[in-house]
């Protein structure tokens, strides 16, 4: 896909972060939108700014996590644009929690918007993606479904089994010569809401000596490495590229080559790390 010009993007968790910058970047060079979130007043927003680009912009409230409405809106959608040339299955969110004291609840809630969510907007839109003669698939991973971390095993799960759906997607498109291809986005440190929106178990203040609230406040000073729209920016061009996967910040890039130099000795760097930061927390615990 060479340009985004009168192209029909249609966008998961639009409200906010990647979300919202992608579909203002896409407005700037000419490309209408489908947009979709659970907030509704934040969509609004978004949809108000990338309209000024003078796109034609659909809002639907959506939880990715319902296969039904997933595909109700890929239909409406197309009554609405006439097609669709993009999905950015981009929806997400964050869990910080043990693996020893992780509910199936917190694997069914994050699956099922990160995982399950790319797969119902993959498997939605994909007929319309090639009725159009001009497709693309865009699935959000992360860096942490390239590499793992200790609190983040439900993530990484949901994050390492899109990657692996993707790749597979993109494969299976290029054996049967379909005209719809597929990337997958792997970001690292990204300035977004995600972390202080996340949501972080109890028992974890007791694995780092910090507060929930300190946590989060720890775990988006570490993220602001890159800028939303930076993100969004390279993503779109790794999408032109026909990229298989974007690595989207420095971060991203460096803890990549890390990870295939060292195979599954990176895990003993990341242990001694994770001591090293959590060491000075429990300490002033301690003294207090």
């Amino acid at each position: 896909m060479k340009s985004f010009q009168n192209k029909v993007a249609a966008i998961t968790g639009a409200a906010s972060g990647m979300g919202r910058t992608l579909s203002i970047e896409l407005a700037k060079r000419g490309c209408h939108l489908a947009l979709s979130d659970v907030n509704e007043a934040e969509l609004a927003k978004t949809a108000q700014l990338a309209g000024a680009h003078g796109v034609r912009v659909t809002l639907t409230r959506l939880d990715v996590a319902h296969r039904q409405a997933v595909f109700a809106w890929a239909d409406q959608v197309v009554r609405d644009h006439g097609q669709v040339n993009l999905i950015f299955n981009n929806a997400g969110v964050s869990l910080t929690v043990p693996v020893e004291h992780a509910q199936i609840a917190d694997f069914e809630w994050i699956m099922g918007i990160n995982f399950w969510g790319v797969v119902h907007g993959t498997q939605a839109f994909l007929p319309h993606l090639k009725a159009s003669g001009d497709g693309h698939v865009v699935n959000t991973s992360s860096l942490f479904g390239l590499m793992a971390i200790p609190s983040q095993g439900t993530y990484n799960a949901s994050k390492f089994a899109v990657r692996g759906y993707t790749e597979a997607l993109r494969m299976e498109l290029e054996l049967e010569g379909a005209p719809v291809s597929a990337t997958c986005v792997h970001p690292g440190g990204i300035a977004t809401n995600i972390a202080m929106a996340g949501k972080i178990d109890p028992s974890m203040e007791k694995v780092t000596g910090a507060s929930i609230e300190r946590q989060k406040r720890r775990a988006n000073k570490m993220i602001s490495t890159t800028t939303a729209e930076s993100a969004a920016q390279q993503i779109l061009a790794a999408v032109e590229k026909n990229a298989r996967r974007v690595l989207v910040g420095p971060d991203a890039k460096f803890l990549d080559k890390v990870v295939r130099v060292l195979a599954s000795w990176y895990q003993p760097l990341v242990v001694r790390q994770m001591r090293k930061m959590n060491r000075p927390q429990t300490e002033a615990r301690s003294a207090a």
